[in-house]
């Protein structure tokens, strides 16, 4: 009888009579280690997507919670920090996590940041103060969380390209880049879900998951690539570009609120000042870079022309697309949804399930088109991609602001397939183009050029709609709160309130009019005119012919930076080339 081809490992035991016998074992089957790290990281990188937006939606609930108006003069800085603070300690800090990541261990910074991360989740749930002595400790928390979700953001492409083959980086960077996308939706649904419970909860639920992520990162994850034998930190380095884009991520937000009687701060001196020494010390970044023996960032990096063009595409990309989102919401909440019958109070939650096909677009069209990229490269689907976004937000600038739904909704999946085209491709041929003992610095520049840009979206899209609505808004609303029994004193003076409060309360889920116009002003009007005014129809119609001018504006600025990224991924090259980095001389002393 002839034996088996492949027999199961055996060895021999002595049995208890003493003779030999034969025992066979059979092996258990082990999970290949990269779907392991993709199944991590992706945890990780939804949870952090999702807690970017999940405050957003909860916002109200968390005030209302802790006894704070977020609408209140005094208090606007609580609601911008708390609604933008996690994202500029992300951007800033993600190079600074990338390279120390370099340096010490990518798997072990990663297993710390979900560590972190989770620690931050669960002192925001146990937030026992009130009042703004609660107010600047979910602050202070919420950038605790930032801290550990930047070493998540800062690692997770490295730990996948360590894993991964290169034929099938593009494959893993989509589902990973789906996770960000289906993360940052859910959050919104998921705020929306668990406000109307208790808001703490909003901050529970990340606590489980971040512990159990933790613990699986620990335990399965592992060191692929070696760290620096002899680690040297470039502290002066590190110094300068966290503190320098902090500054001006910083003024920028502040850029978007008003300043004395002018509807935004641009003319701030302080903000003024914000920007240029934050572009002084970036720019002074960059000359020490070319100083140290042991940089932060290798700038040499940017010689590799599939490195540079995929990280100037990602920056614009992220750009067109960033202040989208919150775009969409105040739309959707502060006009078309109150139209359609929904209560103000419930706008913020349908809002997030209204904006899902854009979703299920991104969804599709990410880990297929990593895995096309895998095969046919990266340049072709990039550049379609971008095309793709330049037709959908021309298609967004073709619809009245009460548009028919299913428009919207198909111009929302042409969006979403194009980001997905673009996001997974990019970030592979990113990745693909490092030497290996970068690529955690290199994560990180990605991750920061796409984190600041869509800050920098933000206050950009909130500047072009604030302009429009600064010069539209007031003889508009003026004449409507006239035609209502407001006295025509009174009336300009509510007219003339800085348009942000507007958005914000939209954004925010509050009837902007109850809002805008003083308790007092409104008893002195006739019942029945209250009743209009601080209905769901009055301020929609006043306020959307002004707000789409606005928005249309962005989206045309948007659509120009899109073909600009298209541009610039068409000049990547087909195939990345690698380059030797070599260390800088350190300078003279003398």
């Amino acid at each position: 009888m002839n034996p088996p081809r492949n027999p199961a490992p055996s060895y021999w035991r002595p049995s208890i009579a003493g003779a030999r016998v034969r025992s066979t074992t059979v092996a258990r089957p082990q999970l290949d280690y990269k779907w392991i790290a993709l199944s991590n990281t992706t945890l990780g990188v939804f949870m952090a997507f999702a807690n970017t937006s999940i405050v957003l939606i909860a916002m109200p609930a968390i005030f209302q919670g802790i006894g704070v108006d977020p609408l209140a003069p005094a208090e606007t800085n609580y609601f911008l920090w708390l609604f933008l603070g996690y994202m500029v300690v992300t951007a800033s800090l993600l190079v600074t996590c990338g390279r120390i990541s370099d340096l010490y261990g990518r798997v072990r910074l990663y297993n710390l940041g979900f560590a972190v991360f989770t620690l931050g989740s669960l002192l925001l749930t146990l937030t026992p103060a009130s009042g703004n002595t609660a107010a600047l400790q979910l602050i202070l928390y919420r950038i605790v969380q930032g801290l550990g979700a930047s070493f998540l953001f800062a690692n997770s492409a490295a730990i996948l390209t360590d894993a991964f083959p290169s034929n099938e980086r593009g494959m893993a960077m989509g589902f990973n880049q789906v996770a960000a996308i289906v993360g940052s939706l859910a959050g919104m649904i998921l705020g929306g879900v668990l406000a109307t419970i208790h808001w703490r909860l909003v901050f529970l639920i990340s606590v489980p998951v971040g512990a159990f992520g933790t613990v699986w990162a620990y335990r399965k994850l592992r060191e692929t690539a070696r760290p620096a034998q002899h680690p040297q930190i470039d502290w002066v380095g590190n110094v300068l570009f966290a503190v320098g884009l902090t500054i001006l991520l910083l003024a920028i937000t502040y850029g978007i609120q008003p300043y004395g009687a002018e509807p935004m701060g641009w003319t701030n001196p302080t903000v003024i000042g914000g920007v240029v020494l934050g572009l002084a010390l970036l720019a002074t970044f960059v000359a020490v870079e070319h100083r140290v023996s042991q940089p932060m960032f290798r700038l040499e990096l940017f010689r590799i022309r599939m490195f540079t063009a995929a990280n100037a595409s990602n920056f614009l990309a992220s750009l067109a697309r960033g202040g989208l989102q919150f775009m969409l919401i105040i739309w959707l909440q502060g006009i078309w949804l109150p139209l359609h019958g929904y209560s103000y109070e419930e706008t913020p939650l349908w809002a997030a399930i209204y904006m899902i096909p854009m979703l299920v677009g991104f969804a599709v069209a990410g880990p297929v088109c990593g895995w096309l990229s895998d095969r046919l490269g990266s340049r072709g689907l990039t550049t379609g991609g971008m095309l793709l976004n330049v037709a959908g937000f021309a298609g967004m600038m073709t619809l009245p602001a009460n548009f028919t739904y299913v428009w919207f909704a198909g111009w929302l999946v042409v969006l979403g397939v194009g980001q997905g085209m673009f996001a997974a491709p990019n970030t592979s041929a990113i990745m693909n183009s490092l030497p290996t003992e970068h690529r955690g610095a290199g994560s990180g520049m990605r991750a920061t050029f796409q984190n600041a840009a869509m800050l920098l979206s933000i206050g950009l899209f909130f500047s072009i709609v604030i302009v429009a609505l600064a010069r539209q808004l007031p003889p508009v609303l003026a004449g409507g709160l006239e035609r209502e029994g407001l006295p025509a004193a009174a009336a300009t003076q509510v007219a003339h309130v800085p348009p942000t409060a507007a958005l914000f309360a939209a954004f925010l889920g509050y009837n902007p009019m109850g809002s805008l116009v003083p308790k007092d002003m409104l008893s002195q009007i006739p019942h029945h005119a209250r009743a209009k005014l601080l209905g769901q129809e009055f301020f929609p119609q006043l306020i959307a012919e002004p707000f789409m001018t606005g928005l249309r504006w962005a989206f045309a600025v948007s659509a120009a930076m899109c073909a600009i990224a298209a541009v610039a991924s068409l000049l990547r090259g087909r195939r990345p080339r690698q380059i030797t980095v070599t260390p800088p001389t350190p300078a003279d002393p003398g």
